[in-house]
């Protein structure tokens, strides 16, 4: 049985974002992952067949950590993410198509919006959670106006430029977790390195948690 996004998310809130992993590299950078804590792995589909890293990651690792795919753009991109096995859709965009394609197959969404107009559309359509994209273009003062008027209880999820250091105001402000991609992972990373920048941020978000 796989875990579910909101176990996930209370365990590690932190998304490792795989773009250019590639399958004979994944489990080794998962198994990494996972000794830093982290319960959610996206393998974005732009990277070097990421179905087989999928079918991989979900094979060895899915009854404790969620594994998904990123930058999903079509409805049968999501038919062949579920036909790998993963259980979670993260989008770069809010299109409604495919966010009703990954409920319909039982799949969490995470679509990406850059407005509040394009996330009640997500909502609407059935999005999990909102991923807020491009961060650092949106700020953190976007975050507090959205949390103003949206739903109680609506996840956001910052992506894009989030750094260690750098986490504390997106809490402050209402952010349920983060999206975690180059300052992360690079297309090419030994398990060294990566498990050093893993460890980073869960300790951070650790820190920052327990004072919370």
């Amino acid at each position: 049985m796989s875990i579910s996004l909101a176990d996930a998310m209370d365990a590690c809130p932190l998304v490792a974002i795989l773009r250019g992993v590639r399958p004979d590299e994944v489990l080794k950078i998962g198994e990494t992952l996972v000794h830093a804590g982290f319960s959610i792995i996206e393998v974005p589909l732009n990277s070097p067949d990421p179905y087989e890293s999928i079918a991989l990651l979900q094979k060895e690792f899915g009854e404790t950590v969620l594994v998904g795919a990123g930058t999903v753009l079509t409805t049968d991109a999501v038919a062949k993410v579920a036909d790998a096995g993963g259980k979670i859709i993260v989008m770069p965009h809010a299109d409604t198509a495919v966010i009703r394609a990954a409920k319909t197959l039982g799949l969490y969404c995470t679509p990406g919006v850059a407005t509040p107009t394009e996330g009640f559309a997500a909502l609407a359509a059935g999005a999990d959670a909102l991923k807020m994209f491009p961060a650092e273009q949106l700020g953190v003062p976007a975050l507090k106006a959205w949390r103003s008027v949206f739903p109680a209880g609506t996840s956001f999820i910052p992506v894009g430029g989030i750094m260690p250091d750098g986490m504390r105001p997106w809490l402050d402000a209402g952010a349920a977790g983060f999206g975690l991609g180059s300052g992360l992972y690079r297309k090419g990373m030994v398990p060294g390195s990566l498990a050093e920048r893993a460890h980073a941020y869960a300790e951070a978000l650790h820190e920052l948690r327990s004072k919370r």
